[in-house]
């Protein structure tokens, strides 16, 4: 997350550490504001909360949970649709598998996306966001 920090940091932007007592960790240099919770429950809903669009790395289960969340509440209208995009081939498998059980195209719900730029470009098209030069 240091790297995801420090991006966004270099960029411009305001960044948001989510934490949890729990885990002992605490927030890196590139983190501007620190919401401290409870527990890893909370943490994920917390960052749910917190989100104006997801990107799932390359990960394990934590990241496989909070996508799975994310994607399901969306689908079930537990809120607002924001976008969801997942970086890299690695998730394929995951969507493919998921759209088999489910039955149906979650009418691109997920953008698969190949490069950094990419993800910055879909998801500033799917916000309304202009470009800044």
């Amino acid at each position: 997350m240091q790297a995801v920090s420090r991006g966004a940091k270099e960029s411009g932007g305001r960044t948001i550490g989510v934490t949890a007592k729990s885990f002992r960790s605490r927030v890196n240099q590139w983190i501007d504001d620190e919401i401290r919770v409870a527990n890893w429950q909370d943490r994920l809903f917390e960052l749910v909360k917190q989100g104006d669009a997801y990107v799932a790395c390359k990960g394990g289960t934590g990241t496989l949970v909070e996508l799975a969340v994310v994607w399901e509440m969306v689908k079930k209208g537990t809120m607002k649709t924001k976008p969801i995009v997942v970086f890299g081939e690695f998730w394929n498998p995951v969507i493919e598998c998921v759209g088999e059980v489910d039955g149906r195209d979650d009418d691109g719900l997920i953008h698969v996306s190949s490069s950094p730029f990419d993800v910055a470009e879909h998801i500033s098209r799917q916000l309304g966001v202009a470009k800044r030069r």
